[in-house]
């Protein structure tokens, strides 16, 4: 699952972006990505890994939150399928 997170954009600096992706790694672990920048210049990467899918979906629900709480807003998600989904 990944969710693609923006400011609003405003006339004077581009805006800024969020991106956080969950991916489970071939031994059954869980992968949680997250990078976050201003459009066209540097940007910063954080990766945590996770033994259980629930607790890398409680992280991955609380960096969307603390997101949204700051005011990016969801620009495209995929595979965002609820946490009792298998």
């Amino acid at each position: 699952m990944r969710i693609f997170m923006q400011t609003p954009v405003v006339a004077s600096e581009a805006p800024r972006y969020y991106q956080i992706a969950l991916q489970q790694d071939l031994l059954g672990g869980w992968t949680l990505y997250r990078e976050w920048g201003q459009q066209g210049g540097r940007s910063s990467s954080k990766r945590e890994v996770f033994l259980e899918r629930d607790s890398a979906l409680v992280a991955f629900e609380t960096a969307r939150d603390a997101q949204v709480k700051r005011g990016f807003r969801v620009m495209f998600s995929q595979g965002l399928d609820g946490p009792h989904a298998g």
